[in-house]
């Protein structure tokens, strides 16, 4: 198996499972408890925590466990802006961003609330435009750090700087950075992320806001770690998730290095296809590479490689069923590129050897499926 689909999820490290094995057996306490097994557990929590802090470098924060991205940016958005209307119902956003963050946008603008989306030159947020969309009943600016599908990198710190002294709040959505690239989180009131993205465990992730920051809770009732988020703390994902990312910020430059060096490699014999388009550009992490097969319908070139056991993305795993992708769309203002995007992820586990054999695999596919189109 040749798998290319790191974006859409990452297979476990054997480290990370460990980890949640055995605190699953040897933290039987609820976190909660008074008695000496509860004591216990909240200490491991307590650590975990403070882990997590400190690799990110936010001690002012207050770390709030959830399932993963999709709950921590509903919790960033419809927790935030509701409860802080007397700021204002208006919401700036782009068109690169995750179905999760639209979803509970789309819910909000039903309850009267307002969203502008800025501007992008090559991908890249335009700041003038930025600061024109800015308005006094602004409560609430909500950008991806790196698009899912195509992997354009935001300056975040540049945007971060600009709203820091601005009434507003500024959420970023981390899940397809962490763990592969170093950002500023100066001045970001709030970050989501999932554990699954960087090689730790589906159902466990986390929203990191400023500790002044209030929200109005997405559930209600019952003790846990926050008053944001009810329900018995899971110990054993907690402890996984630290891992995980502890794992994943080691030897970050190298690990990007060689990805960066993957990326031009598989680049340039993609090059080599007359109906390819290369979608990804210089404002790319090299993890993320989006292309277009002009003629062919994207989950055609999809199971078409995985007679040859080579798995690649169409749009992002969580997309709508929408033909056009938005964000290839935004990036290339080219519909008809648009509507044969695929998706290549790439990770540090992934080998040269890999590519040559879906380079191989990719070249027999493209031949046989243009003489059919």
């Amino acid at each position: 198996m040749i798998y290319l689909d790191y974006s859409a999820t990452t297979p476990v490290s054997k480290d990370v499972l460990d980890t949640f094995n055995k605190v699953s057996l040897d933290f039987v306490g609820n976190t909660n408890s008074l008695h000496k097994l509860g004591v216990e557990s909240k200490k491991l929590e307590e650590s975990a925590t403070k882990q997590i802090k400190d690799l990110l470098k936010l001690d002012d924060h207050e770390v709030i466990y959830t399932s993963g991205s999709s709950e921590s940016n509903n919790m960033a958005i419809k927790g935030t802006c509701l409860k802080h209307q007397g700021i204002g119902k208006h919401i700036i956003t782009t068109n690169l961003e995750h179905s999760s963050i639209y979803g509970p946008i789309g819910y909000l603008q039903k309850l009267g609330y307002t969203v502008d989306f800025v501007k992008t030159n090559n991908g890249l947020v335009d700041i003038e435009d930025l600061k024109k969309l800015l308005k006094e009943d602004t409560v609430l600016v909500t950008i991806a750090s790196v698009n899912s599908e195509t992997g354009i990198l935001q300056n975040i710190e540049e945007i971060a700087n600009l709203l820091k002294d601005k009434k507003c709040f500024f959420h970023v959505d981390m899940t397809q950075s962490i763990g592969k690239v170093n950002i500023n989180l100066d001045n970001i009131d709030l970050v989501s992320f999932s554990a699954h993205k960087f090689y730790g465990l589906k159902g466990i992730g986390a929203l990191i806001k400023k500790k002044e920051i209030t929200l109005e809770p997405l559930i209600h009732g019952g003790k846990s770690t926050t008053v944001y988020r009810s329900g018995t703390p899971a110990l054993p994902l907690i402890a996984s998730l630290s891992k995980a990312l502890r794992l994943a910020l080691t030897d970050l430059d190298n690990k990007y290095k060689y990805i960066k060096e993957l990326n031009e490699y598989t680049k340039e014999k993609l090059k080599e296809f007359d109906k390819v388009t290369i979608n990804s550009n210089e404002n790319s992490i090299p993890h993320i590479l989006n292309l277009s097969v002009i003629g062919i319908k994207p989950e055609t070139m999809q199971h078409a490689l995985e007679e040859y056991d080579i798995y690649i993305s169409t749009q992002s795993a969580c997309s709508t069923n929408n033909p056009v992708s938005r964000a290839v769309l935004e990036l290339t203002k080219d519909e008809e590129v648009s509507k044969y995007s695929i998706r290549i992820s790439l990770s540090n586990l992934t080998t040269k050897e890999e590519i040559d054999k879906f380079i191989d695999a990719f070249s027999k596919c493209y031949e046989k499926l243009m003489i059919k189109h």
